[in-house]
C-alpha cells in the first residue's frame, strides 16, 4: 500500500525523487538554479534586487516628505487667510476675542514655518547622505568590477576592446543593469 502513495509536490509539475544515499556520484546532485546559473549570477542579481529596494525605499521618503511639505503649506495658507479676515480689519473695531485669535494665528503659522524648515533641513540631510552612500557604492563597484575585469582578461584571449566601465552615482541610479560605455 505504501508504494500506490504519490510523493509529495513541492511547487514543481513533476514529484520530487530523492536518490537513495550513497547511491551516486555528487555530480548528479541537482540544484534548483538551472545549469547555466553560477553563484555570481545570483549574488549579481540579489544585488540589483538590493539596489532596487534602497531606490524604492528612497523614492517612498521622498514622496513622505513631499506629502507634509504640501500638508504644512495648505494649513500654512489657511492660518494665513484666516489672519488677513482679521488684519483686514480695523484695530478700533476689533474684540479683544479677534485680537487674541490673531495672535494665535501668528503663533501657529510661526510654528508651522519652522516645522516646515524642519522638514527641509532633513530632506537636504537625507540627499547628502545618499549622495555620499551613492559616491561610496560607486568606488566600491568600480573596484570590485574592475579587480573582476583583470581576472577575466587574464584567463581570457587578448581582447579587442577594452571599455572602461563607468557607475552612475545619481540619486535615480540609472546603472541596472549596468551599463558599458564605448
Amino acid at each position: 500500500m505504501e508504494g500506490s502513495r504519490t510523493p509529495p509536490r513541492y511547487g514543481s509539475l513533476e514529484s520530487t525523487r530523492w536518490p537513495p544515499a550513497g547511491a551516486g556520484p555528487e555530480d548528479e546532485i541537482v540544484s534548483m538554479a538551472d545549469s547555466t546559473t553560477t553563484i555570481d549570477d545570483i549574488e549579481g542579481e540579489l544585488f540589483k534586487i538590493e539596489r532596487i529596494r534602497e531606490i524604492l525605499v528612497r523614492r517612498e521618503s521622498e514622496l513622505r516628505y513631499m506629502m507634509d511639505d504640501i500638508q504644512l503649506c495648505k494649513e500654512i495658507s489657511r492660518l494665513k487667510k484666516e489672519l488677513q479676515k482679521l488684519i483686514a480689519l480695523p484695530e478700533n473695531e476689533k474684540s479683544n476675542e479677534e485680537k487674541q485669535k490673531e495672535e494665535e494665528l501668528v503663533q501657529q503659522i510661526h510654528k508651522l514655518v519652522e516645522t516646515r524648515d524642519f522638514l527641509v533641513d532633513d530632506v537636504e540631510f537625507e540627499r547628502l547622505r545618499e549622495r555620499e552612500e551613492d559616491k561610496e557604492m560607486a568606488e566600491f563597484l568600480q573596484s570590485k568590477l574592475s579587480k573582476s575585469y583583470l581576472q577575466k582578461a587574464s584567463l581570457q584571449p587578448e581582447s579587442t576592446s577594452c571599455s572602461p566601465l563607468r557607475v552612475s552615482t545619481s540619486r535615480h541610479c540609472s546603472c541596472f543593469p549596468l551599463q558599458h560605455h564605448h
